[in-house]
């Protein structure tokens, strides 16, 4: 499919996304705090600053958007032009992303990963993912 937008406009609109507070990683904190769980945002002292960490359960919360981070679904669709630039940019990003996750893992911390895509699904699909991923973990009252 053609891009719509000239290459200059395609390069405004990439630029002003940002890395912190997007509009998938509120929705994902608005549920998780809803539901009771408490978190810090961003953590600098732990690898990569995940989105969301939840000290008490050893778990940080990971939210990829899918074409940053190359998901295998319609949004991570990579695009048709310039893919001298793109592909090793989103190939850095994945990489970047596999060792993040292993150096967690390494520090005892759980990662669970909740996708742009996912959050069609709604709230209970997000609520799910991270209850299955931490065991039996009780919302904090």
């Amino acid at each position: 499919m053609a891009d719509r937008l000239t290459g200059e406009q395609r390069s405004r609109v990439m630029a002003r996304i940002g890395q912190k507070n997007t509009a998938p990683e509120l929705f994902v904190r608005r549920a998780l705090h809803a539901a009771g769980l408490r978190f810090r945002l961003h953590r600098r002292d732990l690898p990569g600053s995940p989105d969301l960490a939840l000290p008490k359960h050893r778990m940080v919360v990971l939210v990829h958007g899918c074409f940053w981070h190359g998901h295998d679904c319609r949004r991570g669709m990579r695009p048709q032009s310039n893919v001298e630039f793109w592909a090793p940019k989103l190939e850095r990003n994945m990489e970047r992303d596999r060792q993040v996750r292993s150096k967690l893992e390494a520090l005892g911390w759980r990662v669970v990963i909740v996708w742009e895509c996912a959050l069609d699904e709604g709230v209970q699909s997000i609520l799910s993912q991270v209850y299955a991923s931490a065991g039996a973990i009780e919302p904090e009252r």
